[in-house]
């Protein structure tokens, strides 16, 4: 149900802005991202689980807050970040 350490280090490279960054809001939203589509896909087949439902709208809320603090921050990065995710906003 949530992603691998694989996976992990992947997004970390792919959107960190220097090696090891791993605090970067760029590198949160997109570990957030990896795993609200992991839950999206759990409750497809698990309809009834609403604590981890829960847990997805938390993580949708926490997104959404980063995403906001990028956009107030730096434009440019913001519409960067969401066009290389897919994200609608």
């Amino acid at each position: 149900m949530s992603i691998t350490a694989e996976e992990k280090q992947k997004l970390i490279k792919d959107y960190g802005t220097k090696s090891g960054d791993t605090g970067s809001p760029e590198v949160q939203v997109a570990i957030l991202s990896s795993r609200i589509a992991t839950l999206t896909e759990h409750f497809k087949t698990h309809k009834k689980d609403n604590h981890g439902r829960r847990g997805l709208l938390k993580m949708v809320a926490q997104r959404r807050k980063l995403l906001d603090y990028v956009k107030a921050r730096d434009e440019a990065r913001y519409q960067s970040l969401i066009e290389r995710l897919g994200l609608r906003r």
